[in-house]
């Protein structure tokens, strides 16, 4: 499990999320990248852009498949982490530190909703 913070939420999608203030920041796990291999591209919205929970709101692409990124709130993007833009592997090297956006959520709540760490391992293990 150390390979999942237990400060984080995360999606049945494979995406993170945690509480910066009252904004949530969004990046993808370790099985994400681990199952997506060397990453090369990552495109992601533009600040402002709304999203909704569980709809796709960018991409990103490895050596083997491209895969669509799914938002765990609905709301509006207030940040975007240009560093993973410029750098797609980052998100091989750390997928914690390398967070692509964050959402000024329009229900909060929605947050509550999102898997905890035991709950997202299991669904892995179940997966199996």
């Amino acid at each position: 499990m150390s390979n999942y913070p237990s400060d984080l939420k995360y999606t049945k999608d494979h995406e993170w999320a945690k509480k910066a203030g009252t904004n949530v920041v969004v990046g993808v796990t370790f099985h994400a990248q681990d199952a997506l291999g060397a990453v090369v591209y990552v495109e992601l919205p533009k600040v402002g852009t709304v999203v909704k929970a569980h709809a796709s709101f960018g991409v990103i692409e490895s050596t083997k498949a491209v895969s669509e990124l799914f938002a765990p709130v609905s709301g509006k993007v207030t940040k975007i982490n240009d560093a993973v833009t410029a750098n797609p592997g980052s998100v091989n090297d750390d997928p914690y530190a390398a967070w692509l956006i964050e959402v000024e959520p329009t229900t909060p709540s929605e947050f509550d909703g999102l898997l905890d760490q035991p709950t997202y391992v299991k669904s892995l293990e179940a997966a199996k």
